[in-house]
């Protein structure tokens, strides 16, 4: 049974942690969206712009759907893995994969991503952990995960208790 999950939060928070631990549990194929679009070219801010704008995560969309129709309609589970701080990125996903859809918010304060983020190999920085955690928060969308004092298998857990217990 083919879906489609996306882990969505702001920068620290343990997105990559925990969809790679997802994408391991079921055997399904790992996105990370920053992945794409740094390869592409399509991860540059605007000087004029807050952010990345949402036309190049739709270009990255377009670089890796065909590939991934094909894993799905194979059987494949497909887990994304980005901040998602544009709405219209996950609309877009959903209107172009015609599966069943999870859609998964992790939630905490930005001074636990900022320390998250300062252990990292490679840190972003308070600054960017803030501007993140600010785009990330002006909506929620899917089921809504708080991720403060816990494990990122304690998590995982809790993430896939809301999907189908099949292949689990």
């Amino acid at each position: 049974m083919s879906y489609f999950v996306i882990i969505r939060g702001p920068l620290g928070i343990g997105k990559s942690t925990i969809a790679e631990g997802l994408a391991k549990k079921l055997n399904a194929k790992y996105v990370a969206i920053d992945k794409v679009l740094e390869e592409n070219g399509l991860d540059k801010i605007p000087k004029d712009a807050e952010c990345i704008p949402v036309e190049n995560f739709i270009k990255a969309d377009e670089i890796i759907l065909p590939d991934l129709k094909k894993k799905m309609e194979s059987g494949k589970i497909v887990i994304f893995d980005a901040c998602f701080y544009h709405k219209e990125h996950i609309e877009h996903l959903i209107k172009n994969l015609d599966y069943p859809y999870y859609v998964f918010t992790l939630k905490a304060p930005v001074e636990a991503c900022i320390e998250r983020d300062s252990k990292r190999k490679k840190v972003h920085g308070k600054d960017a952990a803030c501007a993140v955690h600010w785009l990330v928060s002006k909506f929620d969308y899917g089921q809504i995960i708080d991720a403060h004092n816990k494990t990122p298998a304690q998590t995982l857990k809790e993430i896939i208790s809301y999907l189908p217990k099949q292949g689990l």
